[in-house]
């Protein structure tokens, strides 16, 4: 657990970055800070491993305030994790993931096998570790950052910014494996975002922070998308909180039959035609034509996103994003099981605000 007790962060020029702060981290859980630029959020994050020092208040971690424990001794046990991952570029990813065990004492044959493991527990062929980080993709540096920090088994993890500087599909499976890796690792998790749609994803709880350093509110995502605290929460949440919530549900929608066909076949087409691999997995969309075709690459239309079944808001967006007006629905081999509408998905929503399962 963290505990900020009317914590207060005042620079030498009067700038306040965080004002009287009150907020605790339950142990285990992901929490993200997320707010504007200059909001204060990175600072209460670094003043919990004492990279900053605040002015007033006290910090709490695990029942004990930081400020009584030396800075090199209290970083070791908290794992960090910065925007672009910091890596050591003259030592081996293998070394830099072993680099906090061998400073809190381990031998160099057991840090370097922790760190092997490590970088497959983070989705990286062990292979890597052989690799220097200028050899490394900029999702595949954050992984390793990730490992690194993770390395001396902290009870405590701290990331600032740590995906922002990746592109958005890398960007989506570091989210992912964030979650995946909490699901199996369980750790006391604080992660500063300026993305609010990444803050909603991740975080158990959410801390919005405005200009001043002062906290809006801090809640679960579906109470900030439901019920914000003040004018600017409602702002910096945005306009389509509603679409938003949608990402909180999950409801059985209707899947309906699709005429499917694959590459090199000749085929009457008469309404859209959804084009396959041999595994039945999505290729595009063909759309009505007249007489027969072969069925050719140049002639596919992207298909949009894909369902997998989770949430009424990936069902909406599939549909929505499809030429066809049919959101394409997929097992976890990515295989073809049908398709869905964005009317079968408005009138699951009706079903649920009925049942009073809508966030309120």
């Amino acid at each position: 657990m963290i505990e900020f007790r009317a914590v207060t962060k005042r620079f030498e020029d009067g700038t306040i970055a965080v004002d009287e702060l009150d907020l605790t981290v339950e142990a285990g859980t992901i929490t993200v800070f997320v707010g504007p630029s200059g909001c204060g959020k990175t600072t209460s994050l670094r003043m919990v491993n004492r990279m900053i020092d605040p002015t007033s208040g006290t910090i709490l971690v695990d029942g004990k305030d930081v400020l009584t424990v030396d800075p090199p001794t209290l970083r070791r046990g908290i794992g960090y994790v910065i925007q672009q991952a910091g890596l050591f570029p003259h030592r081996t990813v293998l070394d830099n993931v072993a680099t906090v065990p061998l400073l809190s004492g381990w031998d160099r044959s057991k840090a370097r096998t922790r760190a092997a493991e490590l970088l497959e527990i983070v989705g990286l062929d062990p292979a890597f570790g052989k690799r220097y980080p200028a050899q490394l993709s900029g999702g595949q540096q954050q992984r390793v950052g990730v490992a690194r920090a993770l390395a001396a088994d902290p009870p405590v993890l701290l990331m600032d910014e740590p995906f922002s500087a990746v592109d958005p599909v890398v960007r989506e499976d570091l989210q992912n494996e964030l979650l995946r890796l909490q699901a199996e690792l369980d750790k006391t998790i604080v992660f500063v975002t300026h993305d609010i749609d990444e803050a909603l994803k991740l975080g158990e709880r959410v801390a919005v922070f405005q200009t001043g350093g002062h906290l809006a509110q801090y809640a679960k995502p579906t109470e900030l998308l439901s019920a914000p605290a003040n004018d600017f929460v409602a702002s910096f949440v945005g306009r389509d909180r509603g679409y938003r919530t949608l990402t909180f549900l999950h409801a059985e929608v209707p899947v309906h039959p699709v005429t499917t066909a694959k590459l090199g076949e000749r085929i009457t087409v008469t309404d859209w035609t959804l084009v396959v691999d041999d595994a039945n997995r999505p290729k595009g969309w063909l759309s009505d034509v007249d007489g027969e075709v072969e069925v050719s690459e140049q002639r596919l239309i992207s298909g949009g996103s894909l369902y997998d079944g989770s949430t009424l808001r990936s069902a909406l967006d599939a549909a929505l994003s499809s030429p066809s007006a049919l959101g394409v629905v997929v097992d976890d081999r990515g295989a073809v099981t049908g398709v869905v509408k964005a009317d079968d998905v408005i009138k699951a929503l009706a079903k649920a605000r009925a049942a009073g399962e809508v966030p309120k």
